[in-house]
């Protein structure tokens, strides 16, 4: 006879609580999930590194790009010039950062390369580091250096050019 005075428990309800139970639990954890990820990702990142001593030393000149398409039919640019070392030491290896800007001047891409001075070797000039053709004291020597794929958005503007490491003897 209990049963005809109880209350009737109605099933509509109770499947709404234990559907909505476990979508809120969902959206927090998400909520937690997503909190973790910003402040990781929210760290400062780091500044510029600044050039190298040396790298006052080193002078571009001439500066010309260039664009030829490969054997396979894709476009390699090319930065020219000449690369002077004004400085009393021998330059065995430079690197370079390569900032290509897009239309308003943001970056588009950014390489780092090692600085290759050009040789004739037969009937083409041959790209070599300078661990192989170091730059003395005084001299001056073409460069290439040698992009595969350049971001559609460059605004074929000269790129920024910027010393990050610099070997010297």
């Amino acid at each position: 006879m209990d049963g005809l005075f109880q209350p009737t428990i109605n099933p509509t309800t109770e499947k709404e609580g234990s559907v909505a139970r476990p979508i809120l639990i969902g959206i927090f954890l998400l909520g937690v999930v997503v909190a973790i990820l910003a402040a990781l990702l929210r760290s400062e990142r780091p500044k510029p590194a600044t050039p190298p001593a040396y790298a006052a030393n080193i002078k571009f000149s001439d500066l010309q790009t260039s664009a030829a398409q490969n054997f396979v039919g894709a476009t390699v640019s090319y930065i020219d010039g000449k690369v002077s070392n004004v400085g009393d030491k021998t330059v065995t290896h430079a690197v370079i950062q390569i900032t290509f800007k897009d239309d308003i001047g943001q970056t588009a891409q950014r390489e780092e390369v090692a600085i290759k001075v050009l040789r004739t070797a037969g009937p083409y000039d041959e790209a070599v580091d300078l661990n192989i053709a170091p730059l003395a004291p005084g001299q001056t020597e073409p460069f290439r250096l040698t992009f595969e794929n350049i971001s559609a958005q460059w605004n074929h503007a000269y790129p920024d050019l910027q010393f990050t490491q610099v070997s010297t003897k």
